[in-house]
């Protein structure tokens, strides 16, 4: 490998991060693995827009510096970490992408199906559990996530993203970031779209013709919710992920199943007898008279004394 040349490289990406305010003032860290035991390394305290190939350090694959006039990033240890866990890797990004970061200070999960050069390029995109930044703990966040994706959202920090080189790294915090920001732009006027399950089907199919890999197109989540999160779900407790400013995708329909009849010997189309489903029915038709101002938790008791009153008219 030309040394001289990729550290070139890591000052020409150090200088976008800066210029796209993705790492302001000394934020940020850039790696690139050169060798069994080798990793440039950026320095810490030092502002990733004004790097110099001199800035430029080595470390090995411990987190020791082994050479370099100015001491290593004191979060090397979280690049080195997901170097041991996917050989395939030569570099990993670290900064503090604004929109993206918002997503990690809410804790919430970012929205599938919704663009398709997210789909092909990202897929779903975790928010770790958080620890203090420059440890070992800190960087064991990532375990559960690093084999499953190529960008990684840190709770309340910032974003990680690998790839086969430096460039490519920076690519996936670059789209990550400008898919958060038109996420908000669309909260703010008033909706988001998702794709249903044929179309995200087709672009599930296109990610695995072109080579890019998806736990979704794997047989361990065959059966999942394709929009709704599910790779990573069962972090959310750790991590504190909720929904807040984002709604679930609508589900994807299950396979149709003969419907049993009810009660009174009569089927209906959603396994509820039709008494109930004519009740629901008129209580949520009455929903128009809710009060201004009503929040969901008394929508839901008006609907509910709706639905009593009206099972006990029958």
């Amino acid at each position: 490998m030309n040394a001289h040349k990729i550290k070139q490289d890591i000052c020409e990406i150090g200088r976008r991060l800066y210029n796209k305010g993705f790492a302001a003032a000394n934020d940020g860290n850039i790696t690139v693995r050169i060798g069994e035991n080798e990793v440039l390394c950026t320095p810490t305290m030092h502002s990733k827009g004004f790097l110099k190939t001199e800035d430029i350090c080595t470390i090995d694959m411990t987190g020791k510096q082994t050479a370099g006039i100015k001491k290593r990033s004191s979060e090397a240890l979280l690049h080195l970490e997901i170097y041991k866990q996917r050989s395939d890797i030569k570099s990993v990004v670290h900064c503090h992408p604004p929109h993206a970061t918002a997503f990690a200070v809410a804790r919430e999960p970012i929205p599938q199906c919704v663009l398709p050069e997210v789909e092909v390029f990202l897929g779903d995109v975790p928010i770790t559990r958080y620890e203090t930044p420059g440890g070992q703990a800190f960087a064991d966040t990532v375990l559960p996530f690093v084999d499953k994706t190529n960008v990684i959202i840190l709770a309340n920090h910032g974003t990680v993203s690998y790839g086969v080189d430096v460039e490519q790294a920076y690519w996936w915090t670059e789209i990550l970031d400008a898919y958060c920001r038109i996420l908000m732009l669309a909260r703010q006027l008033g909706n988001v779209s998702y794709f249903d399950e044929t179309q995200e089907r087709e672009l599930l199919t296109l990610k695995q013709k072109w080579g890019w890999a998806d736990p979704r197109n794997t047989e361990e989540y065959k059966n999942c919710d394709i929009c709704a999160n599910d790779i990573f779900r069962e972090s959310w407790k750790q991590s504190g992920v909720q929904r807040r400013a984002f709604p679930s995708p609508p589900a994807m329909p299950a396979k149709p199943q003969q419907s049993a009849p009810s009660a009174n010997g009569n089927g209906s189309s959603n396994g509820a007898p039709p008494v109930l489903k004519q009740a629901v029915e008129a209580a949520v038709a009455s929903a128009g008279a809710v009060p201004a101002g009503a929040n969901m938790e008394q929508l839901v008791k008006l609907i509910t004394e709706q639905v009593i009153r009206e099972l006990q008219s029958k």
